[in-house]
């Protein structure tokens, strides 16, 4: 369930975007769906995560350059602003002796301490290099293949990269 609330602002976008072939429209859509999510976790007292609130902040002003501007690549630049923070984090994080992904994954698996670090170097740099594609596609090709890049080439790309991920980690996770 988690997933669909994570994902919804994106559905919704390439839905509208789907429905009325209006990107200002999509984006529309994606600003109000993702401050209303936030605005229910708030109301409700639930907490709201950093990538959450990230998200939020970038849809809202990104979001809102496009609509105000009536230009397009505001919005197009999101993934990648998106994608370069999360990998930069990452990566410098690791270099200042903090491991993100080990900071999440750590109570679902034990890994020696090298692992920890390939593991981290490996998705910042995945996530630099998706930022960098987003805007090779948004550049390069139309409007319409942009929004299904960013509908089904990145999440797809994630999905790969997670799978192959927990192949080369499946060595480690031992039976109960």
């Amino acid at each position: 369930m988690k997933f669909i609330v994570d994902f919804l602002g994106i559905l919704l976008f390439f839905g509208a975007y789907w429905w009325t072939n209006d990107i200002f429209v999509a984006t529309g859509i994606a600003i109000v769906t993702t401050v209303l999510q936030v605005g229910y976790a708030l109301i409700r007292r639930r907490p709201v995560d950093k990538l959450q609130w990230l998200t939020l902040g970038l849809v809202v002003v990104l979001g809102g350059a496009t609509l105000l501007l009536h230009d397009k690549h505001f919005i197009m630049w999101k993934p990648t602003v998106l994608y370069g923070l999360m990998g930069a984090g990452l990566v410098v994080g690791q270099l200042a002796g903090k491991n993100g992904i080990r900071a999440v994954m750590e109570t679902q698996v034990s890994l020696p301490d090298r692992v920890w670090t390939v593991l981290c170097h490996a998705w910042g740099v995945f996530f630099i290099a998706l930022a960098a594609l987003n805007l090779f596609v948004a550049y390069t090709f139309s409007e319409r293949i942009w929004v299904n890049f960013k509908m089904f080439g990145t999440l797809g790309l994630i999905a790969v990269f997670a799978i192959a991920q927990s192949f080369a980690l499946s060595r480690y996770v031992q039976d109960e």
